[in-house]
């Protein structure tokens, strides 16, 4: 699909009037913590931003470029659920007041958004003049797919390093021990001075962009347009921060999400492989349609959010019973 130049500079200055204004929201007045109500209607809001953009594209351009960008934000989506655990494990070790912790996530997702946009023009590039990259993405997503499995339930905490922009900030970056309010930039002593929401800005931007390690390849792995591995990125990037509240302590539960990541990685890695080999002539290597890699993340996402939920019951009424039991034994 060839999208014009007016198209590309029509999504992106709609994205940025709505990221503006969102954080014209955050700013104005006294700080203040994100409700779950406010949380529960902006997810909706960017929710439905992505729908109608999808059902856009399958206006203009078809029922199969719609698909890929449907799949394309599930799955950006689903991966993204994943890594507010470690934002949540950055806000904690910042100790970040949660009156500022929106708008760190904001503008952390807006730089996060910036670079990832480069980070794609390079690998559409890159994919369309070395085919053999796609075997390199598919293997490298199966690869992630068992570490995933691996790593289940290993405390998230300690694979978490500093890395190399976030300590060059530290160092470089003259910056004061304490908060000043949601102010990132202070004058001490007429020197002028980052505080630490700067600090955890770029943790957060270029945390998310380590991410996009296994994200970006998957996402190739269902469509190498660049339009719509872009969009898909930046619908699924602007909802995150709302996610991340609305979540809240049910990010705790979802004991299942890494399995059902794996799975997915897992699949779009053989599929990559699969359409690699068919495009080379390998007749017995099939051609996955996106109806059913769509199905596939769809249906993987309700079973592990579900079992995850039921599980969480469980936990939650074994735990009950255990301490109504001690209780009486001590009586």
């Amino acid at each position: 699909m060839t999208i014009p130049v007016w198209a590309w500079i029509a999504v992106i200055g709609g994205l940025l009037v709505v990221l503006a204004f969102d954080l014209w929201i955050v700013d104005r007045g006294e700080p203040r913590e994100f409700s779950a109500r406010q949380a529960g209607f902006w997810v909706g809001f960017y929710v439905t931003l992505a729908v109608i953009f999808g059902v856009a594209m399958w206006i203009l351009a078809g029922p199969t470029s719609a698909g890929q960008f449907f799949a394309g934000y599930l799955t950006e989506y689903s991966l993204s659920v994943d890594n507010l655990f470690v934002f949540y494990i950055i806000m904690s070790r910042f100790a970040v007041p949660k009156a500022y912790q929106h708008k760190v996530l904001l503008v952390g997702i807006l730089m996060a958004l910036v670079m990832r946009g480069g980070f794609i023009a390079v690998g559409a590039a890159a994919l369309s003049s070395f085919s053999w990259l796609f075997y390199v993405f598919g293997l490298f997503l199966i690869y992630t797919a068992v570490q995933l499995v691996r790593q289940h339930g290993q405390d998230d905490e300690e694979e978490i390093k500093d890395n190399l922009v976030l300590r060059w900030a530290r160092r470089a970056l003259p910056h004061t021990d304490d908060y000043v309010g949601s102010r990132v930039v202070v004058k001490v002593n007429g020197r002028r001075m980052v505080t630490p929401l700067l600090i955890v800005m770029i943790a957060i931007g270029t945390t998310d962009l380590l991410f996009a390690l296994d994200s970006i390849p998957a996402i190739f792995g269902l469509t190498t347009d660049a339009f719509i591995v872009f969009t898909a990125n930046a619908f699924a990037l602007m909802g995150l921060r709302q996610l991340y509240f609305l979540l809240g302590d049910l990010l705790q539960r979802l004991a299942y999400l890494s399995y059902g990541l794996a799975f997915i990685l897992g699949f779009i890695g053989v599929k990559l492989i699969a359409e690699a080999l068919h495009s080379s002539g390998v007749s017995w290597a099939p051609e996955v349609p996106i109806w059913l890699s769509l199905s596939v993340i769809g249906v993987t996402m309700v079973i592990t959010t579900g079992a995850s939920l039921i599980k969480a019951r469980r936990d939650a009424r074994e735990g009950k019973h255990i301490t109504t039991t001690a209780s009486a034994d001590q009586g």
